[in-house]
């Protein structure tokens, strides 16, 4: 009983995570629903933040939902698994351990999704959503700080990679737990080098800024 507790428990916290970060919302909606690709449009990310410019607001909501509730069920399966572990004997993996090892293969899915040539998005709605599970004060400094640039400065991009580098230091100031820094940093290290483009554009000046109206192509 106690092999099959592991098993299972390591399914839930990397496996399956990463299958429904796989489940890549902007994709699934934009192939599925609009026949389409969003990676074929904009700038080939397949994110919220492009979804909209290419195809508008009236499906954004599904794209919203689907990147959400993935981000929710894995980290919920993330800690049953934790549990599970436990129950192996297997102590290490605490429920908070447990939420940022299946968040960041969650990320890793929703970046590099197998399902879809490793072709993903740039991690930020899920990411955020991962936060919120972690604990209210890392969500309070991420969204804060994203929105905070975002709205200040209308790129959506520098709000973003303001939370991958917020995000390992909200880690390290509340937990100091090894395991959950070097989950964190690398959550939001993908974060940036999934904006390593933007970053370019932002130093060049030639980043666009984000525009409630449709982007034409």
């Amino acid at each position: 009983m106690k092999i099959l507790f592991v098993i299972l428990g390591v399914l839930l916290l990397s496996v399956i995570p990463y299958m429904l970060g796989c489940s890549n919302g902007a994709i699934l909606v934009s192939r599925f629903i609009l026949r389409d690709d969003i990676r074929h449009h904009g700038s080939g990310n397949a994110g919220l933040t492009n979804f909209y410019r290419t195809f508008g607001g009236g499906l954004t909501f599904l794209v919203i939902l689907a990147d959400v509730l993935k981000a929710v069920f894995a980290l919920l399966l993330g800690m049953l698994g934790a549990y599970l572990l436990r129950r192996a004997g297997i102590d290490a993996v605490s429920a908070l351990r447990a939420k940022y090892i299946s968040g960041l293969f969650c990320e890793l899915g929703h970046m590099f999704p197998v399902t879809f040539g490793f072709k993903g998005g740039k991690g930020i709605m899920s990411g955020g959503i991962i936060a919120i599970m972690i604990d209210w004060r890392v969500a309070a400094v991420v969204w804060g700080s994203f929105l905070i640039l975002a709205i200040a400065t209308k790129y959506v991009s520098l709000g973003s990679v303001s939370t991958g580098i917020l995000f390992p230091i909200m880690a390290w100031i509340l937990w100091r737990d090894w395991l959950c820094l070097l989950c964190a940093i690398l959550i939001g290290g993908l974060i940036v080098f999934q904006h390593r483009s933007n970053i370019q554009r932002l130093i060049h000046g030639t980043e666009s800024k984000f525009s409630f109206h449709r982007k034409k192509e």
